[in-house]
């Protein structure tokens, strides 16, 4: 399938890319896009990961693409009837390309230039349901062998929290799956309520018809019978999920189905993600072993895998030349730039590269901390690690794929006892460790303003809810502390003497 630049007798296309950050402001510019345009054809696209520069106006006349970010509605008017008149307004950017370009063309610099687009390349370009060129799908059916032998010799680890397989090779979980007795299904996890990451969210929203080839793709390889794709509850991104499955449907007569879940922080990981499924009230972490691999859905062997993932394993077959298998982590790897940032952007960076490469896509002040993998990341002050998952892993940094940057105003202590308490409260209340842990961990902390820091209990608590939690909340959830201890050490004995050194305590206080 050719994506065409310019319709038949020369028109323009006129594109208006956006996610649900900006879901009002794009539906406001598409309107007054298609009241301007006389000749032009005006299509809706997804988000392009850079939310400061959405809803993000892109006007194309053959082989340039002129940008248009944030535009007001008289500039909309301005610019689609100037490529009418074969003109181009004052835009923000343009870009020469292919006129059967089918990925979305970057300018040199900003935002969109930061890094590599190979998952992302769809996203803010297509029509979201829009069914690739290349059709993964199709391509391992021919060869399912040489594909299962290509990712098993490659080493392709999972991404994200709630894919079964985060960190370790795919292919040994898919090798399980498919040695297990029973059916086998596959489930797409795709439901993240952590709104500092919009790794996945933007896959979603932006190329879910990429998102739903890879699933069936794998599905076939793993010779799973059923295929779920597992979202939030009134999303975009379940709207573009669901109807890019039934286009699926329709077209090849197989497709997934589409299952909603609770918009809670634990219903994304996977096994609370199976317990929600089946339609279980409480969700509880499974014990392991059995992993899902070989007792998952309703009994069954399952893989679970987040978009991102799939879009890894689409790139990695249909594009194995971008792929290293001396790589310890090969791929690329997306990454959420968020905190104190205007607005946030979310990246693809080879996993080489620095976690300070991310950061040339937001605008920031003087950085005093950043918390590197999303909730129950890490604490550092230094952003020179690499985004692979064993370097973070190594510097105990969380590998979720978001960077969260602080100001000097704000202070460690008062944002790693807010998550702490996060963790206390919403927590499955299985396993002991977690459950009473978490709550003692918040009490230890709020201690300290009272004047009493036991930093010894405080370092064996986070070692012990770390070590020997159920899942992987209780495994992370003392990690922000920990990492924040060794940080910023003399901050926390500032404030058992009485003092907040950022002072961001004394205004809460106040307030």
């Amino acid at each position: 399938m050719t994506v065409s630049n310019e319709e038949p007798g020369g028109s323009p296309v006129v594109r208006v890319a956006g996610g649900s950050a900006r879901r009002t402001e794009a539906n406001a510019v598409a309107d007054a896009a298609r009241e301007a345009a006389k000749a032009a054809v005006v299509r809706e696209t997804g988000p392009t990961g850079a939310t400061s520069l959405e809803p993000l106006l892109l006007v194309t006349t053959g082989a340039e693409t002129a940008f248009y970010a944030k535009p007001s509605l008289d500039r909309v008017a301005d610019a689609v009837a100037a490529a009418e008149a074969g003109d181009r307004d004052d835009a923000d950017a343009v870009v020469e390309h292919d006129e059967e370009r089918e990925t979305l063309p970057t300018p040199d610099d900003g935002p969109l230039s930061v890094g590599r687009r190979r998952a992302l390349a769809r996203c803010g370009w297509v029509d979201p349901t829009e069914p690739p060129a290349e059709s993964v799908a199709e391509a391992v059916r021919d060869d399912p062998e040489g594909a299962r032998e290509a990712m098993r010799t490659l080493g392709l680890l999972g991404r994200g929290r709630g894919d079964a397989r985060a960190d370790r090779p795919i292919a040994e979980g898919w090798e399980e799956c498919r040695e297990a007795d029973g059916d086998a299904v596959l489930v797409v996890n795709a439901n993240d309520a952590d709104d500092r990451n919009r790794t996945d969210r933007t896959l979603s929203e932006g190329d879910a018809a990429s998102v739903v080839d890879a699933a069936m793709a794998v599905a076939h390889l793993v010779d799973a019978e059923d295929v779920v794709v597992y979202c939030e509850e009134e999303s975009r991104a379940t709207e573009r999920l669901s109807s890019a499955a039934s286009r699926h449907r329709r077209e090849h007569g197989d497709g997934p189905q589409i299952a909603v879940g609770p918009e809670m922080y634990i219903a994304g990981e996977p096994t609370m993600a199976l317990e929600s499924l089946e339609g279980n009230d409480r969700l509880e972490a499974r014990l392991r072993p059995p992993g899902p691999e070989t007792h998952g859905l309703y009994g069954r062997p399952t893989v679970i895998h987040t978009p991102r993932t799939l879009a890894q394993v689409r790139e990695a077959i249909l594009r194995p030349d971008g792929f290293d298998a001396d790589d310890a982590d090969p791929g690329t790897r997306l990454v959420t730039v968020t905190g104190d940032v205007d607005d946030p952007v979310t990246v693809e960076l080879a996993t080489g590269a620095s976690l300070r490469r991310a950061t040339d896509a937001v605008d920031a002040e003087t950085t005093k901390m950043a918390i590197v993998g999303g909730q129950f990341g890490g604490v550092t002050r230094r952003l020179d690690h690499s985004v692979s998952a064993p370097a973070l892993a190594g510097a105990n940094l969380g590998t979720e794929g978001v960077v969260e940057l602080f100001g000097e105003d704000r202070c460690a202590l008062a944002t790693v006892g807010d998550r702490a308490r996060f963790a206390s409260e919403e927590n499955c209340g299985r396993c002991v460790p977690c459950r009473e842990g978490t709550k003692q961990l918040t009490n230890l902390l709020r201690d300290i303003y009272a004047g009493d820091y036991d930093d010894d209990m405080l370092r064996e608590l986070t070692r012990t809810i770390g070590n020997t939690s159920t899942c992987d909340f209780g495994r992370s959830a003392a990690r922000t502390v920990g990492t924040a201890m060794a940080a910023f050490e003399t901050e926390f004995e500032a404030h058992a003497e009485g003092r907040c050194p950022s002072g961001e305590c004394d205004t809460r206080a106040v307030q």
